[in-house]
């Protein structure tokens, strides 16, 4: 396996476990010291990371993230994913829906040797937050 296609099993691998399986340390083998996520709601450093995902996964327990497109060149990778999962538990002050989500968004990984240093991801919100009512039709147009 060349050094492409091992960064994108890392990738896929510590992914499968923080996301679907909720074990989080798992991104201690992944990101950098001084990682930095950059949001539309502001950047994160790996702790914070951590928290969102077990925040999420409290809420989505079922929740499964499925890596659609991993394209690598020299130092970065840009991941397209999707994430389905059934609201079953408290998020962002609201209850229960049982409703099922879908999202989808794009991650550009920027790593610094084998660890990733940056990323910056993009996806839409308004898609679950209208799923889950909290948002109408008439609220995002």
């Amino acid at each position: 396996m060349n050094a492409t296609e091992h960064r994108k099993q890392r990738i896929a691998d510590v992914w499968h476990r923080a996301w679907n399986d909720g074990r989080v340390d798992a991104l201690d083998e992944l990101l950098a010291p001084g990682y930095v996520r950059h949001t539309q709601s502001g950047d994160q450093d790996a702790t914070s990371l951590k928290k969102a995902i077990t925040m999420v996964k409290r809420a989505f327990p079922d929740l499964r993230t499925t890596i659609d497109d991993l394209i690598s060149e020299n130092e970065k990778t840009v991941v397209r994913w999707h994430s389905v999962g059934t609201h079953q538990g408290e998020f962002l002050d609201v209850p229960p829906t049982e409703r099922e989500v879908v999202v989808s968004g794009i991650t550009i990984a920027r790593f610094d040797g084998p660890f990733v240093a940056e990323e910056w991801v993009t996806w839409d919100p308004r898609d679950l937050l209208t799923t889950l009512g909290i948002l109408t039709l008439r609220d995002v147009t």
